[in-house]
């Protein structure tokens, strides 16, 4: 039956379809289902094991684990230290790639790095440790913050800041997550799960705004509204603020509670998770706008 399941290279393609169709960033298991699903695998292909001895992997999971890796050296992919796998700007910008032409590149690159080995190790430095572990200067702290909301509330679209929440979502170990903004939809953009250690799990609903100013209460009983009878949780994000009547509309007894996330916190979170915003050890934040642009 393996014979039967495309090679890792015939799968590359697949993939980046499958990332395109998840709104361009995905978690293994999302872009595993995605290309199940796009490539109406049946079940004998996806039940056959990589290893039935030692693992229950999938074969197709593990091709597309060489692919995923191949199409990364190429520079067609990026993906960050919680999981979530990404288009590079290079592979925003294509639409199907050669993959014999991938294979020879990554191939030959590889063969110049083995007779480079005794260099290749020397310069390693640890990354993602303790790069956030310095107190904020104030003025610094403000002005960088300042910045990001300018680049997130004037220089990319609406749709473009939708994407960006999704990635932060998924980032942040929410699956299934969904842009759904533009359909006429009651104010609701998105819907996602949240896992809760690996065992626990909700459907949220959430929308997001691109506010320069404060979101008051009648947007969080407008989105409220929206979500009755769909789920039980709600998660507003903007890049503003929100009033004292606003937080005290979200967690009003006996309604709905709603989640409130705002600019603040957004930039915070897009300060951990390294997207768009670069940080030296001399605490110097630079928010990168050209990234934002090109979501």
């Amino acid at each position: 039956m393996k014979k039967d399941i495309p090679k890792f290279d015939s799968l590359m393609n697949p993939l980046l379809r499958a990332l395109e169709a998840l709104g361009g960033s995905g978690s293994i298991k999302e872009i595993y289902d995605k290309v199940i699903e796009l490539e109406n695998f049946d079940e004998d292909i996806i039940s056959v094991l990589h290893d039935e001895e030692k693992s229950n992997q999938s074969e197709v999971a593990y091709r597309l684990a060489w692919a995923r890796t191949y199409l990364k050296k190429f520079g067609i992919l990026e993906n960050s230290s919680r999981g979530i796998w990404s288009l590079s700007e290079k592979g925003k910008e294509a639409a199907e790639i050669d993959p014999v032409e991938v294979l020879r590149t990554i191939r030959e690159a590889d063969k110049k790095a083995k007779a480079k080995k005794q260099y290749s190790n020397k310069s390693k430095a640890k990354t993602n440790e303790n790069l956030f572990n310095f107190e904020d200067q104030p003025d610094e702290a403000s002005a960088w913050r300042e910045e990001l909301r300018f680049v997130l509330t004037k220089k990319i679209a609406p749709d473009a800041f939708e994407r960006l929440v999704q990635r932060v979502l998924r980032e942040s170990g929410f699956v299934q997550v969904e842009v759904t903004g533009r359909t006429g939809d009651g104010g609701i953009d998105g819907k996602g799960i949240a896992k809760i250690h690996g065992f626990m799990s909700f459907h949220v609903i959430f929308q997001c705004k691109k506010y320069q100013d404060s979101v008051g209460a009648k947007e969080i009983r407008d989105f409220r509204g929206a979500m009755v009878g769909r789920t039980d949780k709600g998660l507003f994000i903007t890049t503003g603020k929100f009033t004292h009547a606003a937080v005290k509309e979200a967690t009003r007894d006996g309604a709905p509670p709603i989640d409130l996330v705002d600019g603040d916190q957004l930039a915070d979170k897009l300060k951990d998770f390294g997207l768009g915003i670069e940080c030296e050890m001399i605490e110097k934040v630079t928010i990168q706008s050209e990234w934002y642009e090109k979501i």
